[in-house]
């Protein structure tokens, strides 16, 4: 099978007419943060951010496959000592629109730099939302299990009675448990914290994220074949870790600089691929 990956430069509120309707899998990205990137993005004021956004949500909307997923990485910014509000009036403007946001996740970052300011700690984490259009979208999570882990050795070891059976909610949740059918595992489901260092190693690109976030993403939610999108592509290192796990990638840049560094990270990566296929637009 050949594995395409189309590279669009231009802003993405026009690029993404471009796209059919229902043709994308997975919409992986992190958009610029609001006044942030001034000199590349603009720099979008928080009273204007959700305005700006809603045009490319409801684009997403459109293209994305109804078993399809939406991943937003996205962070609120401190103004005047007080958190901004606009992270949560996009989401409640993007459900307005059609949207589910269906969880939330966080992702730990395990080297960010020291610092201190007299009314709050460092920032260590962000957060990929999750958005569906419909309930019942793909969900691959055999494909992220991670180590059970030494904890298993003891907790696992004097198992009583009710551990052994399916034990009912105490709240009435419907949930119970079974913990004796972990017995023996080596693997377990993970949870909706990723730990994971950031990128240093792209300078030309302050903004640029670990390999290891847009892949664990692209895992749980598509399968060799499908296709991933990042409408703000900067670096690229959604296309190419795309491509590295055999998905189709459309990627849109709006800064030229940064359009033409992911074609020459591209060209220098596909230089022995015969399965690659580019088309730049």
């Amino acid at each position: 099978m050949e594995i395409r990956t189309e590279l669009y430069l231009g802003d993405c509120r026009e690029k993404l007419h471009l796209l059919p309707d229902e043709s994308v899998d997975l919409s992986f990205t992190s958009p610029p943060y609001a006044d942030r990137r001034r000199n590349t993005y603009g720099g979008i004021h928080p009273s204007d951010y959700v305005e700006w956004f809603l045009p490319i949500a409801a684009q997403l909307l459109r293209i994305l496959k109804p078993t399809g997923t939406f991943v937003l990485n996205i962070r609120e910014k401190v103004v005047n000592g007080e958190r901004s509000t606009y992270v949560l009036e996009l989401i409640l403007n993007m459900r307005r629109q059609g949207w589910l946001w269906t969880e939330e996740f966080i992702w730990h970052k395990k080297n960010c730099s020291p610092g201190k300011w007299p009314n709050r700690f460092r920032n260590a984490g962000e957060r990929p939302l999750q958005f569906n259009k419909s309930r019942k979208f793909h969900m691959y999570q055999e494909a992220v299990m991670v180590p059970m882990g030494d904890w298993a050795k003891t907790r696992l070891r004097n198992l009583s009675e009710t551990d052994k059976i399916r034990d009912n909610s105490k709240v009435g949740s419907g949930f119970g448990k079974n913990i004796s059918s972990w017995l023996g595992c080596e693997m377990a489901y993970s949870t909706n914290v990723l730990h994971l260092a950031t990128e240093c190693s792209h300078k030309n690109h302050r903004a640029a994220f670990p390999e290891e976030l847009p892949e664990w993403f692209i895992k749980l939610f598509t399968r060799e074949g499908d296709t991933v999108l990042d409408p703000f592509m900067g670096s690229g290192t959604t296309l190419i870790v795309a491509d590295r796990i055999r998905r189709h990638a459309v990627g849109i840049e709006i800064a030229p600089e940064y359009f033409e560094m992911v074609k020459k990270r591209f060209a220098g990566y596909q230089c022995d691929r015969k399965t690659y296929g580019a088309i730049l637009s």
